[in-house]
């Protein structure tokens, strides 16, 4: 079988990966000379501990498996099985994660709420004043700026695989073909169209002006080193507001009863910090959702995530090296895991995983080649 894969990013390259690794020939495309856009611009999270319990659940521990099962095999993924830590203090913020414990899946999750003693014993790091932190055992992380470049060393070690950067495919020429803007054809038994937050060109002609998959931007930043290890990920109870996994009558309290500050409220805002292999923080992020956005990035954003993890780690940050705005594509139904559409005879469109995209990507790939029979 041959598999055109359209897209580098990480939900590409893992369609890219299942092929290859199933004994296929793989050509994938890419329009810029590697992939730039939200593969590379996130935490590289593998996220268990906020989604939705069910299908996203099953989905995201499945990926949790693969990733760690591609991390023992191609060490450049940079994985880790650092498990998170979100940090609480008030009287409303410990009720959610008290009732996330008690979620019949919490076990699945890892999930055990720990006092401050206990979760700084976990991560030394945290050396501020917070009262407790939900601890997500299953949660992990990879280098998201170079998870993609280390998977495709390996993939061209197969001698099955083909990579073409700088190509951008503009249109379906018949069954499972397609062609680029070199007029180069390129024909398989399938093509999967995995182009992340491009939703127009060709993707709008094929699958139509109703695509049900918006775009969100996000700002985010990283440090220089912060000079000790921050041994788990990191977020604050605005991530309660966030993730499906904590809804319910206590975050309705923490909603109606603890306001976020102005400045999160308005940008959409959550803590999330991860430590980069050399050392640095990434840490983020905001989330707009109006089109169009905007063009430039904002200071307040930055100065409240500052704050906000200052005052956990009980020191000043770092000297930000970073900041970047990215865009990611998500389905407008956000229970959806993935939308994956035949949008012409061989040829598949999977996009709009939102900010599951690095955490579900092995899984979303596996359930396609499982679908189209690879």
């Amino acid at each position: 079988m041959r598999v055109i894969v359209v897209g580098a990013g990480v939900v590409g390259t893992m369609h890219a990966w299942h092929a290859v690794n199933r004994g296929h020939e793989v050509v994938q495309i890419e329009r810029e000379s590697e992939a730039r856009g939200a593969s590379l611009r996130n935490f590289g999270q593998i996220w268990v501990s906020g989604r939705a319990g069910g299908e996203e659940l099953q989905t995201a521990l499945r990926a949790r498996e693969l990733w760690e099962s591609l991390g023992e095999r191609v060490p450049g993924l940079g994985f880790r099985a650092c498990g998170s830590l979100t940090v609480v203090r008030t009287e409303r913020e410990a009720a959610v994660a008290e009732a996330a414990v008690a979620r019949p899946d919490a076990a699945a999750r890892g999930y055990k709420l720990l006092t401050a003693g206990e979760a700084r014993a976990i991560n030394p790091a945290l050396r501020g004043d917070f009262t407790a932190a939900l601890w997500c055992e299953r949660d992990a992380a990879v280098e998201p700026r170079t998870a993609q470049l280390a998977l495709k060393q390996e993939l061209l070690a197969s001698g099955r695989y083909t990579y073409l950067g700088g190509r951008e495919v503009r249109e379906a020429v018949g069954t499972a073909s397609v062609r680029d803007d070199h007029g180069d054809v390129h024909t398989g038994d399938a093509v999967v169209l995995a182009t992340g937050a491009w939703l127009g060109g060709l993707v709008r002609e094929l699958a139509g002006p109703d695509l049900p998959v918006r775009r969100v931007r996000l700002q985010m930043m990283q440090t220089e080193p912060l000079g000790e290890p921050l041994t788990t990920s990191v977020a604050d109870a605005d991530s309660f507001r966030y993730y499906p996994a904590y809804r319910g009558g206590a975050l309705d309290a923490l909603n109606t009863g603890q306001a976020q500050t102005p400045t999160a409220a308005e940008h959409r805002m959550q803590l999330l910090m991860v430590q980069r292999r050399d050392g640095g923080l990434t840490i983020g992020d905001t989330h707009e959702y109006e089109h169009p956005f905007s063009f430039d990035t904002v200071e307040e954003p930055y100065e409240h995530l500052t704050a906000v993890v200052e005052s956990f780690l009980g020191r000043p940050l770092p000297r930000i090296r970073r900041r970047w705005a990215g865009v990611y594509a998500q389905c407008t139904d956000t229970t959806r895991v993935v939308h994956r559409q035949e949008v012409r005879d061989g040829i598949w469109l999977v996009t709009g995983p939102g900010g599951r995209g690095m955490t579900c990507s092995p899984a979303i790939a596996e359930t396609t080649a499982n679908e189209l029979g690879w």
